[in-house]
């Protein structure tokens, strides 16, 4: 199998149980949805906000949001943003605009969204970056995931890597693609243009790049000596 195949969106999520099937059944590689994440939101944010803000919260500029979806006080929601039914933003969540909140996530304290589409059912609950990624259906961030976007080397371009292949991805920015039902050990780190398979379970503290494959466990070995005291 190739490399498009492997990270087809069709192999990552399962499209007959999104009702964003139609922003990522055509995509040549998954990450293309994020080129035109602005122009969708932009559309998308015209609708009502039908959710219930509570005293202190902060919607800045066109922001839709779903039936039941509770924003409590401290959120900040800027927009283009479109934020489904019965979500939680939770008190200090950040979404920067350009985002697509699906129904029944969850965007907790200190967690940052931008630029991103998160399917129905997701969770970034603690302490999370999720900066120009696609996440999947019921997947979990455990407390300090980054999905970091932004590579420090002075080539910025974002190259996709399997094995022997090398995919440019023509961005500058690309964050996580993680397939549905992934979940990610607290303090891990995925660096930019990280595929994660559906499935997968990643250990905490992990520091992951290229492509997991779905149904895998990723394990951080180390080993842990205890000594005695010699002061005791």
């Amino acid at each position: 199998m190739g490399i498009k195949e492997d990270i087809a969106a069709s192999r990552l999520f399962d499209l007959s149980k999104t009702a964003w099937a139609d922003y990522l059944r055509d995509l040549e590689w998954p990450w293309d949805v994020l080129k035109s994440l602005h122009d969708i939101t932009a559309e998308l944010a015209s609708a009502d906000v039908l959710g219930d803000l509570a005293p202190g919260a902060y919607i800045i500029g066109d922001v839709a949001i779903g039936p039941g979806t509770v924003v409590e006080p401290g959120a900040v929601v800027k927009g283009p943003t479109y934020i489904g039914a019965d979500c939680e933003i939770r008190t200090g969540a950040y979404i920067r605009g350009d985002s697509i909140i699906g129904d029944r996530c969850v965007v907790g304290n200190s967690s940052e969204i931008k630029n991103s589409l998160m399917l129905e059912g997701s969770h970034a609950p603690h302490y999370n970056y999720v900066g120009d990624s696609v996440i999947g259906l019921d997947v979990n961030l455990g407390a300090g995931v980054k999905l970091s976007n932004w590579k420090i080397s002075a080539d910025k371009d974002i190259v996709f890597k399997q094995g022997e292949e090398v995919v440019d991805t023509g961005l500058d920015k690309i964050g996580a693609i993680l397939g549905d039902g992934v979940e990610i050990g607290c303090n891990s780190v995925l660096n930019p243009g990280t595929v994660v398979g559906p499935r997968t379970i990643i250990y905490a503290n992990a520091n992951v790049r290229g492509f997991v494959p779905g149904g895998s466990v990723l394990k951080l070995k180390q080993t842990q000596e205890v000594v005695k005291r010699r002061d005791l």
